[in-house]
């Protein structure tokens, strides 16, 4: 990139010793794991409580798209909070929502409001989007070659949340008759809570007076090629994921296939998501974040290829699986390339920016999704998913060609 002479120059915020690396990656690793389970939850539920609450229909997947307007909603001040205040003070304020969106939900249950529940799935929205800045902070301090492993392994904390989340909805979900779902919100905000306390021993510099208020201006930085494809190529892969699995369990129950069925594949597609993170950071760095950008699209695509072809249950897990390992190359991958674009005083700024434009687009998709599958089939929706997915391929091969074409000027 053409900034990266300069970028140089900038000194890095003094760095955590190599023991509070270690400390703040198996801290994040397990606050991502408990975090994790928010999401699992809201999307495992979120959908079903919708058809049962909803005063129409079509708007049973509202809630869903609330928890991704929650995201897009709070980033930016999630990152204007870490900027001035540091990211361990911005990361207790996304668990204090983590905690309220399971009392509000279990309260929303117990009274059959459905607007009270999409209200609570905003703030569940908001600690997701303060969950997954997680992957940033544990690059902080971390040399530049460490940077796409690092990021990878706190990712690979979802792992567990594929395990724990989908499990808690199984065995917590009739515990309260006749409010079901009810505890498992109880529960969830109970994980909340304990990741709190996992949270409060994670040792970040606090931002440097650089940071606070220096950095090239926002335009700048986001007319970068690299940057541009590193948002769209994010966006999509996010997108892609959540249009798919905002409405896969509901597709699911109107296919005739049990709750457990449904919470089996979602704890699949979760463990998919998250379990490559273990390797993902070494494939970016043998093989460059592009190339594993380019498979996670393909991988995406090839979820939605097996969809088509049957509504099993089989033809939805693998799907799920799919999915979620489309997401893990292509989501890790365009957040690798995001590092590249920016100088050390402008993380928080930059990372929010992308990451408020790729929780903004999911949003769209989220609720269309939910249409499209009451309007007519999940077919359709799987094939509605390739038209952002052609987008995003052709978005990575510009790029290549323009950095291959800037390579060859300067020789």
């Amino acid at each position: 990139m053409a900034h990266t002479e300069s970028a140089a120059a900038h000194t890095e915020p003094p760095a955590p010793s190599a023991s509070d690396q270690r400390n703040n990656i198996t801290r994040l690793t397990v606050a991502q794991a408990l975090a994790g389970a928010n999401a699992v939850v809201v999307y495992a539920t979120g959908a079903i409580i919708g058809n049962m609450l909803a005063p129409d229909k079509t708007l049973a997947t509202l809630p869903i798209s609330i928890f991704v307007v929650g995201m897009a909603a709070c980033i930016l001040p999630a990152g204007a909070i870490a900027r001035r205040h540091g990211r361990r003070m911005a990361f207790l304020a996304g668990t204090g929502c983590g905690v309220l969106v399971g009392l509000l939900a279990a309260l929303a249950v117990m009274l059959g409001s459905f607007w009270l529940f999409c209200f609570a799935t905003f703030f569940g929205g908001a600690y997701a989007a303060v969950v997954l800045s997680f992957r940033f902070a544990a690059a902080d301090g971390v040399s530049p070659a460490a940077r796409p492993r690092a990021l990878s392994f706190v990712m690979g904390g979802g792992v567990a949340a594929g395990i724990v989340g989908p499990t808690l909805v199984t065995y917590t979900m009739d515990l309260w008759p006749p409010h079901m779902f009810a505890a498992t919100f109880i529960a969830q905000a109970v994980a909340a809570a304990l990741s709190a306390i996992v949270l409060i021993g994670v040792k970040l510099p606090m931002p440097t007076a650089a940071e606070r208020t220096g950095g090239r201006p926002m335009h700048i930085i986001a007319r970068q090629p690299l940057f541009a494809t590193a948002v769209i190529c994010g966006a999509v892969s996010y997108m892609l994921m959540n249009f798919l699995m905002t409405v896969a369990p509901l597709a699911m129950h109107l296919s005739g296939h049990s709750q457990t069925d449904s919470n089996l594949g979602l704890q699949w597609h979760v463990i998919a998501m998250y379990a490559p993170s273990f390797f993902t950071g070494r494939l970016i760095t043998r093989f460059g974040a592009g190339r594993i950008v380019m498979t996670g699209l393909l991988l995406s695509g090839l979820s939605a290829a097996v969809g088509l072809t049957g509504i099993d249950v089989t033809h939805f897990w693998l799907t799920l699986i799919l999915l979620g390992l489309g997401w893990n190359f292509g989501f890790i991958g365009a957040s690798a390339l995001v590092l590249e674009c920016h100088r050390p005083e402008e993380k928080t700024r930059v990372q929010s920016l992308n990451d408020f434009i790729v929780f903004g687009t999911m949003a769209i998709g989220s609720f269309a999704s939910g249409g499209i599958l009451a309007a007519y089939d999940w077919d359709m929706v799987l094939w509605v998913s390739f038209v952002p997915l052609v987008l995003a391929v052709v978005a990575l091969g510009m790029q290549w060609s323009h950095a291959n074409q800037t390579a060859g000027n300067v020789a």
